[in-house]
């Protein structure tokens, strides 16, 4: 059998929950999940304001739009991305601006977000990747210093940590994932959490066809707006794995610090960073070689697949991409892609798979 890269953690309550929106929620019990999904997803990352939606992409497109992010603007953003995070940029008219991630954390360089900043200038998004977290520090000081708003892509950030906040927690908004290899899953789906009422009001307009929650006559829309609403089904099965967060974020945690323990003598090999003032949700390892252990992506991949285990790639620099102007200057993101591998980390592997599969990367380094 082969070993899989994730798979979600679906039990019995996950089961009664989307069976009782089946059997009940129509009709006036239509919403009746989201509206608590949305709650309780809000407390517990502390936010005021939570729109699920159908997806992070989507979330991720009405929290621009709500910000006024139209043609002629500009937003920064790490070079290493999943396309998700830049697609709505694009899509609104906007301009990316690519810019390096920091070698130990693999998140946006504030100081390269900063040599980047121009008159056109609208947003910073700060993605918490793998788990690991961005330096909020000091891209919020950004913020105030430019008068430019701090966004947070916490699709990979359920379960972390920064200085006591929870990840999602300190941006004008930010926006989470609920896809089928997330830690917390409702197959597809998304989030949008915020502390600004302005926006949250303006999203949840745009989220519903352009027609605002206030608004009386039937099918009357203020404007053109987006479908992106959840279904109940989906919030259902949310509703059961927030009963279950706890667990599910500490049990990522465990793998972490499994393959952290079996590779920790390994000279050549860097995984995920934590540091003294953060808890890592864990969401993925990845395990990172050093520049002179000449270990390439294509022989990781490789290995990993003679071996039956479905490891995956590092996310490619999006600059890299055909459809956008290549950025080589980025180094940490065109370097760090070329030698790293994520590792299998779904929630009931066990310690002898975890072994397995940090045998396969011990054999590639003693040969390196």
């Amino acid at each position: 059998m082969q070993i899989p890269y994730t798979k979600p953690s679906i039990t019995d309550l996950e089961i009664e929950f989307a069976n009782d929106a089946a059997t009940n929620g129509w009709g006036k019990n239509c919403y009746d999940y989201i509206i608590k999904f949305e709650e309780e997803f809000g407390r517990y990352i502390g936010s005021k304001y939570s729109i699920a939606t159908s997806s992070c992409t989507g979330a991720l497109t009405l929290g621009l739009k709500a910000l006024g992010i139209d043609q002629n603007d500009e937003v920064i953003l790490a070079d290493t991305n999943w396309i998700a995070t830049v697609s709505p940029i694009v899509h609104l008219g906007a301009k990316p601006v690519f810019v390096d991630i920091l070698p130990d954390s693999w998140c946006i360089d504030p100081k390269k977000a900063e040599e980047n900043i121009t008159e056109n200038t609208k947003a910073i998004i700060a993605t918490h990747l793998y788990g690991n977290l961005c330096n909020m520090d000091e891209l919020l000081k950004l913020g105030e210093k430019y008068n430019i708003k701090i966004i947070e892509d916490s699709a990979e950030g359920v379960g972390s940590i920064y200085k006591g906040r929870k990840a999602g927690s300190m941006g004008v908004f930010s926006t989470f994932s609920f896809h089928g290899t997330k830690t917390l899953t409702t197959g597809e789906g998304g989030m949008l959490v915020t502390n600004d009422q302005s926006i949250f009001e303006k999203a949840l307009t745009l989220s519903n066809h352009g027609r605002k929650s206030t608004q009386l006559k039937q099918f009357w829309s203020e404007e053109c707006g987006f479908k992106f609403k959840m279904s109940n089904i989906q919030a259902a099965i949310g509703c059961a794995q927030l009963r279950r967060i706890d667990e599910l974020v500490q049990r990522k945690i465990e793998i972490m610090d499994t393959y952290k323990a079996l590779l920790r003598e390994i000279k050549h090999i860097t995984l995920n960073h934590e540091s003294k003032e953060t808890v890592n949700g864990s969401w993925m390892p990845n395990a990172v070689f050093s520049k002179d252990s000449g270990v390439t992506r294509e022989l990781l991949l490789k290995t990993f697949q003679d071996k039956n285990i479905d490891a995956r790639v590092f996310f490619w620099p999006l600059s890299s991409l055909p459809m956008f102007i290549r950025k080589n200057k980025n180094k940490n993101s065109y370097s760090i892609a070329e030698r790293s591998i994520n590792l299998p980390s779904f929630h009931d592997i066990t310690s002898e798979t975890i072994n397995q599969v940090a045998n396969v990367l011990i054999e590639i380094e003693s040969k390196a």
